[in-house]
């Protein structure tokens, strides 16, 4: 695989800077994140010491950066981070932030059955205590207090987001990313909210929500999301099929998913907005592939001799190109 230089990573920014400094990938675990139990992403084990997830971690990391990646985003949930499962994960961090990786580190709901709401907010805040202690002062690694909030109305996770924000003061605002509403689908009522002001945001923008559009329809539809805040906005998830072959270097604009894909890459890049593609590998087995077809690459090998191999090389280059690269 042919080695792309990656720039060296800035530390904490501030947020009302361009985010393109995130290039990044969602590291997640196969069947989703959204889990009852701990979260063990794809290629890991329940049973791998933190040398063992070092070890891999780094060994997926390797081929992420030969794509230009310098971030990663891995999910956490309360079940992760209450035993000690959590001292073996955190292997996963360090190796990312000993490469001088950024790492975004945002919380799922306990279960799908929880409804996109926190249901225990005493384990909840323990769990961010926890992780404020270990990473708070560490400029690599940025907190997303809650994937999805879709449980809450818009002033209901608004409110949520103020008061852990006021509860967690050892988390530095310019490293938090508190998420749009709904599905973190739409950043307007949050940027609007001064009491968020010194946030980064996340965004996530899929087709499959939204039908059918031509590449402006998809354009417009996405700048609309993001507001008056693309200078504060990550897309923190996004991403298309990438095991059928589709060309996303085509501009024909008949296909949708390549419309799509396009439009968001040509918009994150004239607007220097970061992101992170979902996901890297793990995520919703597709029928019966075994494997999300959206994944960016393919799992191979075994013990701490991982590697990845990428699905579609158009859309790597479309992704890339999102980055600015």
């Amino acid at each position: 695989m042919l080695l792309i230089p990656v720039a060296a990573v800035e530390g904490a920014t501030p947020a009302n800077a361009a985010t393109n400094q995130f290039r990044g990938m969602n590291w997640a675990r196969q069947g989703d994140n959204f889990t009852t139990g701990r979260l063990v992403p794809h290629g890991l084990s329940i049973n791998d010491s933190n040398a063992t997830v070092r070890a891999k971690a780094n060994a997926l990391y390797d081929d992420m950066a030969a794509m230009g990646v310098n971030t990663v985003r891995l999910p956490i949930n309360t079940h992760t981070v209450a035993d000690g499962w959590w001292n073996n994960y955190r292997g996963a961090i360090d190796a990312a932030t000993g490469r001088g990786f950024n790492v975004i580190l945002a919380y799922w709901e306990d279960g799908a059955a929880s409804g996109g709401r926190v249901t225990n907010s005493s384990a909840f805040h323990s769990m961010w205590t926890t992780v404020i202690n270990a990473y708070g002062g560490n400029s690599r690694v940025y907190l997303e207090p809650m994937n999805e909030p879709h449980g809450y109305s818009s002033q209901e996770w608004r409110d949520v987001a103020v008061r852990w924000l006021d509860r967690h003061t050892g988390a530095n605002r310019g490293r938090v990313l508190i998420g749009g509403t709904g599905y973190s689908q739409d950043l307007r009522d949050v940027c609007n909210d001064s009491r968020l002001n010194g946030t980064l945001l996340s965004i996530h923008h899929y087709a499959f929500m939204y039908g059918t559009k031509d590449y402006w329809g998809w354009r417009n539809h996405f700048e609309e999301r993001l507001g008056n805040c693309s200078s504060r906005a990550v897309l923190t998830e996004f991403g298309a099929p990438m095991d059928n072959g589709l060309n996303y270097g085509s501009n024909a604009g008949t296909e949708n998913f390549v419309n799509y894909i396009r439009a968001i890459t040509d918009t994150t890049r004239s607007r220097s907005i970061g992101g992170a593609y979902w996901p890297a590998t793990g995520g919703k087995p597709t029928g019966s592939s075994g494997y999300d077809w959206y994944s960016m690459f393919s799992l191979s090998g075994s013990g701490t001799n991982l590697n990845l191999s990428v699905r579609n090389n158009s859309g790597r280059d479309r992704v890339r190109y999102g980055w600015g690269l």
